[in-house]
């Protein structure tokens, strides 16, 4: 089992430490991710409009409320998608992730991207004079979403709401704008992307970090972190498997963590909590020092967002930047 932590946020609730992350999962593969997470002790799920699978989350929900906790027990994300961004469609996708889900409020509510689509044409609008590229909403602010998601919560379908994947930049124009310090910023965070400059400024300000892909991933045909040879030797040193050193290196960090898996061992696994000492943490941290790699980078997506969200090499050729306020 885990260890049980909870970890506080700016609103004084609290998040458990260790979630179950349900990106990348196929069709037919969430419910039952869901309902083995819960019966096996998870209380926290983190979720997205953008995961299309939030039904099934809902459909998992209804076998383990109330028979096996309460909706009180359980702390649930979910993510405003980019092509929601202005203040109607906004409600009304918080309005459909609620009844995918079957409930009548959210833990936590997430800004996915510091990014607007235009709305009215599917999650992901094609642009339509450029083959391959999505049609960015370059009018709507990131201050006036994070306006829209002020209401949203003060409607209290939302019981705190914070970003994802936002820079130092990003947030500050937020807080400068509306005073309102988001509870969390979910971001890519493992020992190839520590971040500590935005890990610093999170803490500095009192904004929460949430690490998902915690063990990397596959998208630039890169190894997984779980094969390398630092990693698999801390494992066998504390008897553990190799994504449970990975997520142990998130909560040395202080964030709260949430791999995926579809697995049912690999769920259970996972919450099985192991704690790192200094010199375990240092080695596995030292796998990233010259070897800075992050795998979810939108100017590479297909459909391309043609816009320059985090200041690295290889979104030189973006076109647009980020509309802060």
């Amino acid at each position: 089992m885990s260890f049980g932590k909870v970890l506080q946020l700016n609103t004084s609730a609290t998040i458990p430490e260790i979630g179950l992350g349900t990106w990348l999962s196929k069709p037919n593969e969430v419910e039952s991710a869901v309902e083995i997470a819960v019966r096996n002790g998870y209380r926290h799920l983190d979720l997205a409009m953008i995961y299309r699978n939030q039904d099934e989350v809902g459909r998992a929900l209804k076998k383990v409320i109330p028979s096996v906790v309460t909706r009180e027990q359980l702390f649930i994300t979910s993510k405003l998608w980019n092509c929601s961004h202005q203040q109607g469609p906004a409600e009304a996708e918080l309005d459909e992730t609620l009844k995918q889900l079957g409930l009548t409020y959210l833990d936590l509510y997430l800004v996915h991207w510091p990014v607007a689509f235009e709305p009215g044409n599917g999650l992901v609008p094609p642009h339509p004079t450029k083959e391959g590229e999505v049609l960015l909403d370059l009018k709507t602010s990131l201050v006036d979403t994070w306006k829209t998601m002020i209401k949203l919560k003060e409607t209290g379908k939302v019981k705190a709401i914070g970003v994802s994947n936002f820079t130092i930049e990003h947030i500050k124009g937020l807080i400068d704008a509306t005073g309102v310090v988001p509870a969390v910023n979910q971001i890519e965070a493992h020992p190839l992307l520590p971040q500590d400059d935005l890990v610093a400024y999170c803490k500095q300000v009192g904004v929460h970090i949430t690490a998902y892909s915690p063990l990397g991933n596959n998208f630039v045909g890169k190894p997984m972190l779980t094969e390398n040879a630092a990693v698999k030797e801390v494992a066998e040193k504390l008897g553990a498997t190799p994504a449970q050193v990975l997520v142990a290196w998130g909560v040395y960090r202080g964030y709260s963590v949430i791999p995926k898996s579809v697995q049912e061992g690999r769920i259970i696994s996972n919450f099985k909590q192991v704690a790192l000492s200094k010199e375990d943490y240092e080695k596995v941290t030292a796998i990233g020092v010259g070897n800075f790699e992050r795998f979810n980078i939108p100017i590479r997506f297909k459909p391309k967002w043609d816009i320059k969200l985090f200041d690295e090499e290889l979104e030189k050729t973006a076109t647009y930047q980020v509309n802060i306020a």
